[in-house]
């Protein structure tokens, strides 16, 4: 079965977490539902809410937390 992909909406630099000091929104082999926050994306020193936009089980994100990501770039996979 094929996954599904979570894309970036936008540039900018991804964050896995709200702040240094707490856990990430979502770890690795989370399930996700649609409204789910898995990160937020920083943009000229304003964070934007990522949300999975879709239901699925055990995520894998496939970037680093606070690495820079393109439009379009695909952040995370589920097994739907």
């Amino acid at each position: 079965m094929s996954k599904l992909e979570i894309r970036s909406p936008l540039p900018g630099t991804f964050y896995r977490a709200s702040s240094p000091d707490t856990p990430p929104f979502k770890a690795d082999g989370d399930a996700v539902a649609a409204n789910d926050t898995i990160g937020l994306i920083e943009v000229m020193k304003t964070f934007q809410q990522i949300s999975a936009g879709l239901d699925g089980k055990n995520i894998t994100f496939l970037v680093d937390n606070e690495e820079p990501v393109m439009a379009g770039q695909i952040i995370a996979e589920v097994d739907p």
